[in-house]
C-alpha cells in the first residue's frame, strides 16, 4: 500500500490550499520550536548519564582498589569491559531501533543504566562491578547509535546542528560532574549519584518524548506521523511537503531481507565509507587513550601539580569547547569545524610529542616547562570537542540513507567502539616500547590525514533536509557533491 494514497494524506492536502513548494521565502526561515528544544534536552539527559558512566572508573579507582582488594589486571578489566561491551550494544542497536522504535530503545537504555548503577551500589565483590560495566557498555553502545538517529529524525535542518550537539554537551557535563563528585565521595556513593541521574529521563519519557515521524512512516502509521510533525514544528508551518518526502522515501526503499546486500552497493556505499572514516579518525586521534591515561601522562611529564586538578581542568575545557561548537556549527558548518578541529589537534599533539622527544630521546631537562603538557592537552582536547568529537555522530544520522540507516548506523557504532577498545588497551604497551613522543606523533599523523581526507571527501550538510542530502550523495540533481559545501545554512527554498 502506498501511503501517498492514504485518506489522511488526502485530508492533509485538502486543508492546505497552497502548494508548499511555492511558499514565500520568508516562510521558510524556521526558528527552533519549544517542542524540538524540550525533546532534544530530554533525550540528551541520557547522554549526561553516558558521560558520567564513562568517567566513573577514574575517580572510583582508588577506593575500589582499597575496598575490593583489586589488582592492576582487575582494574584494567573494569575499565576495558565498557568499550568492549559497547561493541555488542552497537550491533544490536540497529535491530532495536527498528523493532522497538527509537523511543522504546531510549527507554531500554535508561533501564539498563539504572540496573548497572544499582549493581555497583549493592556490590559485595568485583564480579558485581564486572557485570555492571558490561551492562553499562551495552547501554552506551545502544545510546551512541540511537541518540543521533533520533535527533536527526525529529529536529529541522536549520537547527539540527545546534540541537544535534546537545548530547555531546550533556555528556561532557556528566564527565565533569563525575570528576567533581569524585573529589568528595567514593565508589559506592558515586554509583548512588548515577542512579539519581538516571531518573529524570523517565519523567520526560512518560509525558514528553515522542516517537520519530520516520519510524511511524516505516511502520505504516501515517496519522501518528502527521500528529508528531505538527507537534514538533511551528503550528503555522505546513508539514505536507515533509510528510510527502517521508512517504516517498518509504515507498522507494528495498525489502528488509535485501538491505544488508544493498548496504554495500552504490549509492549507499559512499556515505557509509565517509562515516566509517570519520569514526576511525575520531578514535585514532587518540582521544580516549589521552583522556583515560591523563594521570599517567602528567606523571611522566614530572610536573609537580595534582593530577586530579589537571584532570578536572581538562574536563572543564572539554565542556566549554562543546558549548563553542554549539554556537558555531550552524554558522560555519560541519566541514569547517572538522578542519579547525584537525588543525588544533595537530598543534597539540605535535607539541606534546616534541616535549617528550626532548625529555626521552635528547634527555633535556624540561621539567620546569611541565606546564606545557597541560597547555597542549587543553589545545588538543578543545580541538577534538569542537569537531571530531561530536560531528561524526551528528553526520552519521545525516548522511546514512533512509532505507539502510539502522544497519549502517549499527555497523558504524560497533566499528567506533572496536577502535576505542584497540586504542585504550594498546596505549600503555606502545608507550612503554616506543615512548610517549612516538605515540603522540603517530596520533598527530592520523589527525593530519583526517584533515586532508575531510577537505577532499566529506560534504557539508548544514541546513539541508535528509532527503536533499541523500539525493545529492546519490548523484541526483547535482553535478558535484562538493558543491554542498557552498550552500548557505538557511536555504530560501525547500528541496
Amino acid at each position: 500500500m502506498s501511503f501517498a494514497q492514504d485518506s489522511t494524506t488526502k485530508g492533509l492536502h485538502h486543508h492546505h490550499t497552497t502548494n508548499p513548494v511555492q511558499r514565500e521565502p520568508e516562510e521558510q526561515k524556521v526558528n527552533c520550536t519549544i517542542s524540538q528544544l524540550i525533546t532534544a534536552i530530554a533525550v540528551s539527559l541520557l547522554s549526561l548519564v553516558i558521560g558520567y558512566t564513562t568517567a566513573y572508573t577514574s575517580p572510583a579507582e582508588a577506593s575500589l582498589r582499597r575496598d575490593m582488594y583489586l589488582s592492576d589486571v582487575e582494574i584494567s578489566w573494569i575499565g576495558g569491559l565498557m568499550p568492549l561491551s559497547a561493541v555488542f550494544g552497537g550491533i544490536v542497536g540497529g535491530i532495536s531501533i527498528e523493532f522497538c522504535g527509537r523511543k522504546g530503545t531510549l527507554f531500554l537504555i535508561n533501564v539498563i543504566f539504572l540496573i548497572s548503577w544499582l549493581l555497583i551500589y549493592y556490590a559485595t565483590n568485583f564480579y558485581y562491578i564486572y557485570i555492571s560495566r558490561c551492562l553499562a557498555g551495552c547501554s552506551v553502545g545502544l545510546a551512541t547509535l540511537t541518540l543521533p538517529v533520533y535527533l536527526v529524525e525529529t529536529v529541522q535542518p536549520e537547527v539540527r546542528g545546534v540541537l544535534g550537539l546537545l548530547p555531546m554537551t550533556f555528556g561532557n557535563i556528566g564527565i565533569l560532574l563525575c570528576f567533581i563528585y569524585g573529589i568528595f565521595v567514593e565508589w559506592r556513593i558515586l554509583a548512588a549519584i548515577g542512579v539519581l541521574l538516571s531518573l529524570p529521563f523517565l519523567v520526560f519519557f512518560l509525558w514528553i518524548i515522542p516517537e520519530t515521524p520516520t519510524w511511524y512512516i516505516r511502520n505504516k502509521k501515517p496519522d501518528k506521523c502527521i500528529k508528531t510533525l505538527v507537534w514538533l514544528r511551528n503550528p503555522r508551518q505546513n508539514v505536507t511537503e515533509e510528510f510527502n518526502n517521508l512517504v516517498r522515501m518509504q515507498n522507494e526503499q528495498k525489502p528488509r531481507n535485501k538491505r544488508l546486500i544493498y548496504l554495500f552497493k552504490q549509492p549507499n556505499l559512499k556515505p557509509l565509507a565517509i562515516i566509517l572514516c570519520l569514526m576511525f579518525f575520531q578514535q585514532f586521534s587518540g582521544i580516549n587513550a589521552v583522556i583515560f591515561y591523563t594521570t599517567s601522562i602528567f606523571r611522566a611529564s614530572r610536573w609537580d601539580v595534582s593530577p586530579i586538578v589537571c584532570t578536572t581542568i581538562i574536563g572543564l575545557v572539554n565542556l566549554l569547547a562543546t558549548f563553542l561548537a554549539n554556537g558555531l556549527i550552524d554558522k560555519l558548518g560541519r566541514k569547517v569545524l572538522l578542519q579547525i578541529s584537525s588543525i588544533l589537534m595537530t598543534i597539540g599533539l605535535g607539541c606534546l610529542g616534541f616535549y617528550y622527544y626532548l625529555k626521552e630521546i635528547l634527555v633535556v631537562d624540561v621539567e620546569e616547562f611541565g606546564f606545557l603538557t597541560l597547555l597542549n592537552l587543553i589545545i588538543y582536547v578543545a580541538g577534538f570537542s569542537i569537531g571530531f568529537g561530536p560531528i561524526p555522530w551528528l553526520m552519521m544520522g545525516e548522511l546514512l540513507p533512509f532505507e539502510t540507516k539502522s544497519l549502517a548506523a549499527s555497523l558504524a557504532t560497533s566499528f567506533n567502539w572496536i577502535c576505542t577498545f584497540i586504542i585504550t588497551v594498546t596505549f600503555p604497551s606502545i608507550t612503554h616500547m616506543f615512548g610517549y613522543f612516538a605515540v603522540f606523533w603517530f596520533y598527530c599523523c592520523m589527525v593530519i590525514t583526517s584533515g586532508l581526507l575531510t577537505w577532499l571527501f566529506v560534504p557539508e550538510t548544514r541546513g539541508r533536509t535528509l532527503t536533499d542530502i541523500e539525493n545529492r550523495l546519490s548523484g541526483q540533481n547535482m553535478q558535484n557533491v562538493k558543491s554542498i559545501a557552498m550552500l548557505k545554512p538557511f536555504p530560501s527554498t525547500t528541496m
